[in-house]
């Protein structure tokens, strides 16, 4: 892939965080307070069979238990586990944690996939992470142990749903919206029976709660799903988890225009910090630089007497 193209398709992918970090708006005005579970459920589970009833494409043999793993890691326990950091995270911390993330890709597409790990690949790591960290941190915070470790855990979820997503790729003959289909159901399928035994259903949604849910079960899971399934497949992982950087920066700035949020300077400092580091880890390998032609040897004839042209005037054919 070229640099310009890949550099498309990271601006395509890029979409996809960039409507999840709408997410907590929408959560916070529209939806029903402290239900995390049926969040996750009604974002992921309608719109998965809806693709599924009209594509009918279903995974099958391996894939069975395949999509399962996928859907768990990318959408059910990522989501959930993310939604109890947020409730239990003041400040941003949340996304601090979360920030990890593109480093435990870079591990694993080493360990995992070979992947060359190199200096800028490190250098924007660690970009990013102070960027995060520019962006949301609010002075003192402190630290709830359940939300540490739910937002750790869903880091290492996205991280190693991307590199496995990467690595099994999408079965042939399979389309695009169908695999999101498969990853949404699962995630739904999941996350169900705890939120029917911990939540229960709602008594009663008004029109907000069924704006904001239809906002999250199509913009919010199918095209943004897509997008991301898409530019999991195109581009290189390390690239792709770095893209989910974008989030934070779209939520942080929803919240200043919608909900009369600050944003200060070393906001904005780190906005650019994240954006460099994104920038960077989209820079693709430098080629080894392409041996010169040169000309085939002059062949040396063994002669006791002189040398006999044959073929030209230069002494060879």
């Amino acid at each position: 892939m070229t640099s310009d193209r890949q550099l498309l398709t990271s601006g395509v992918t890029g979409l996809a965080p960039a409507i999840w970090g709408s997410t907590y708006l929408v959560t916070t005005e529209l939806l029903p307070p402290d239900r995390p579970l049926l969040a996750t459920t009604v974002r992921a589970l309608p719109g998965g069979l809806i693709l599924l009833a009209f594509l009918r494409e279903w995974p099958a043999g391996i894939w069975l238990w395949r999509a399962l793993v996928l859907g768990t890691l990318n959408i059910g326990a990522f989501n959930c586990l993310l939604f109890v950091a947020a409730y239990r995270l003041p400040g941003g911390v949340a996304a601090m944690i979360m920030a990890v993330q593109p480093m435990v890709v870079l591990i694993l597409a080493a360990l995992l996939m070979g992947d060359r790990i190199r200096s800028p690949h490190v250098v924007a790591c660690v970009l990013g992470a102070a960027g995060v960290v520019l962006l949301v941190f609010r002075g003192s915070a402190r630290l709830d142990a359940v939300g540490v470790l739910a937002a750790l855990t869903a880091a290492i979820c996205m991280a190693v749903g991307i590199i496995l997503t990467k690595f099994w790729g999408r079965p042939d003959g399979v389309g695009l919206l169908s695999f999101t289909g498969w990853h949404l159901v699962a995630g739904g399928l999941v996350v169900l029976p705890f939120m029917l035994v911990f939540e229960g259903l709602p008594r009663s949604l008004n029109l907000p709660n069924v704006v904001g849910f239809t906002y999250l079960a199509t913009l919010g899971a199918v095209l943004s799903y897509a997008l991301w399934f898409r530019g999991i497949e195109r581009l290189p992982a390390l690239a792709v988890s770095f893209l989910a950087l974008g989030s934070p920066i779209v939520a942080t700035i929803l919240g200043y225009v919608f909900r009369n949020q600050t944003f200060s300077l070393l906001q904005v400092i780190g906005a650019v910090v994240i954006i460099a580091a994104v920038l960077l880890a989209q820079t693709p390998p430098a080629k080894p630089p392409r041996p010169q032609d040169t000309p085939p040897p002059l062949p040396v004839r063994a002669s006791a007497g002189r040398p006999e042209h044959q073929g030209g005037s230069d002494g060879y054919r």
